[in-house]
């Protein structure tokens, strides 16, 4: 299918946690059309070879382009970590992952060089967003503390996102970051926005949080209006949603990270 300025953008993840990506990008383009996949009936990806998700994303890209998307968003860090450049390789359309536009939005806001990155355990044993900031800092130099906190994940999809409990794991992840120089945090999942606040509670008032949806949502606007892509105002974008594996807990679930109601997700096969 023969892509244009009123194709709309493509979005994967392995699950409901890329929503907060699709978030950012219908704040930062409230015109543009997406068809969000979601790969329930696989995830979690960050717990599988970076062969073996390279073969999901590939799969997963092809089936929104079928679709005539013109622009690919990678929502997962994981995949965005090792699959990006067999993507970008094999895709005719722009491909954006969330690891590279979070970590230079960190660089431009750090006022001392000390940045730090939350993820899951796969995306920081990765070590994608450490050599993405030491790679933009270049001479400059930044010093980067990563740090696993994976109960984030299942308290973000519980929904526990005030109280104790969320407050106390915060607190044993984070509290020594501000002490260690960190002026500026990566949010390096794409769940991890639903917790910011007991996040930026725990690391104190002089941390600075960076969101990587965000980040690529300003991205993603940039790069359609570099190759005259963006979609004329003035209709209404239409927002479709797919899932590997049966849709009710995604609808659920998902409404929470989106922001906003999914009235409904179609059931797809991508076996191979």
């Amino acid at each position: 299918m023969r892509q244009g300025s009123h194709s709309p953008i493509g979005v994967f993840d392995s699950g409901v946690g890329g929503l907060t990506v699709l978030k950012a990008l219908m704040s930062h383009l409230p015109h543009e059309s997406t068809l969000y996949l979601g790969d329930t009936a696989r995830v979690p990806y960050g717990t599988k070879s970076g062969e073996v998700v390279t073969r999901y994303s590939l799969k997963n890209a092809e089936f929104l382009l079928e679709r005539g998307i013109k622009l690919l968003v990678v929502a997962c860090n994981t995949a965005s970590a090792v699959a990006l450049p067999a993507l970008s390789a094999a895709l005719p359309v722009p491909v954006v992952g969330v690891i590279a536009p979070g970590a230079r939005a960190a660089l431009r806001r750090t006022r001392g060089g000390g940045v730090g990155v939350i993820g899951t355990p796969g995306t920081i044993r990765s070590g994608a967003y450490q050599r993405e900031l030491e790679a933009a800092a270049g001479a400059e130099g930044v010093k980067v503390k990563a740090r696993a906190c994976p109960l984030f994940v299942p308290l973000a999809e519980e929904g526990w996102l005030g109280g104790d409990v969320p407050r106390l794991v915060a607190r044993e992840y984070l509290a020594d970051f501000a002490r260690s120089g960190v002026d500026t945090l990566v949010l390096g999942c794409t769940h991890y926005p639903l917790l910011k606040e007991v996040i930026a509670e725990a690391v104190g008032p002089r941390v600075e949080l960076v969101d990587s949806a965000e980040a690529t949502a300003e991205v993603v606007a940039s790069l359609l209006e570099e190759q005259m892509l963006l979609a004329p105002g003035g209709g209404t974008p239409a927002h479709h949603y797919f899932v590997t594996d049966v849709p009710e807990r995604f609808v659920e679930v998902g409404a929470r990270f989106l922001g906003r109601p999914i009235h409904a997700a179609e059931q797809v096969d991508l076996s191979f």
